[in-house]
């Protein structure tokens, strides 16, 4: 079944939680669950009228510490820190799935600049206007993703989240790469979505729309947060790369 960003109704948007749930209900780590969830993303949303995909890009982030990445993550986070040491609690935005109507956009391994960026302090964040905004927008503070206290672990994952959500993305500055990416692309808006897991990352999914989302559709995608929620909570520490299932299973 396929929807539209344009016209995102209630019923379209039950009907898309209960897809996000079904996709992932047999993956065996968070890394697989994210790969499901932006493909599908990716596939579902078209216009009614040419049936041609409306998003040219989807992404699916995690934040996690410096300490949990692969070896191959760690490499990039530390040459992204321009010559500052990381250290293991350190947090890195960390890209989980993607899907594109390039071909290195659809694996996180062929990524040039977004693999995982390190988010060493809130000033630097604050130097990065997409995540930035991000935080804001989803009803957090950059300080409790940076350094997430695990006294209100508990509290940020019980809340209804907000909506990441640029009705025009030319001309934003909470969109980099406006010539490269926004006008090439025919980028018109970019919705995101997600929420605080239960270890105390934040996550989201972004697309990144060749159509314009209408508030109303973007408003829906508040529920579509809570399924992500649900499509992601069995995976802790442990299950999060794909490559940790082999290694728990041996």
């Amino acid at each position: 079944m396929s929807f539209s960003l344009t016209d995102f109704d209630l019923a379209e948007m039950l009907r898309c939680g209960l897809d996000l749930r079904r996709e992932t209900k047999e993956c065996g780590s968070m890394e697989d669950a994210a790969v499901s969830i932006v493909r599908y993303f990716h596939h579902a949303f078209r216009d009614p009228k040419t049936d041609q995909r409306e998003c040219a890009l989807v992404r699916f982030y995690k934040t996690h510490p410096f300490g949990g990445l692969e070896s191959e993550l760690k490499s990039f986070a530390t040459e992204a820190m321009g010559g500052r040491e990381p250290w293991d609690a350190m947090k890195c935005l960390v890209l989980m799935g993607t899907a594109g109507e390039e071909a290195a956009w659809n694996s996180r391994h062929l990524s040039r600049g977004h693999r995982a960026i390190p988010l060493p302090s809130v000033g630097m964040v604050e130097q990065a206007p997409m995540i930035a905004q991000l935080v804001r927008q989803l009803g957090l503070d950059i300080e409790q993703v940076v350094e997430p206290r695990a006294d209100v672990v508990g509290e940020l994952g019980g809340k209804t989240y907000n909506v990441f959500f640029v009705p025009h993305a030319l001309g934003s500055s909470a969109i980099p790469a406006q010539d490269e990416f926004v006008r090439k692309y025919g980028i018109k808006s970019v919705i995101g979505c997600g929420g605080i897991h239960l270890t105390g990352d934040l996550y989201a999914a972004i697309l990144f729309s060749r159509v314009e989302v209408s508030q109303v559709s973007a408003d829906r995608f508040r529920n579509i947060a809570l399924d992500l929620k649900l499509c992601i909570a069995p995976f802790r520490d442990d299950r999060v790369f794909a490559s940790d299932v082999g290694l728990t299973a041996a």
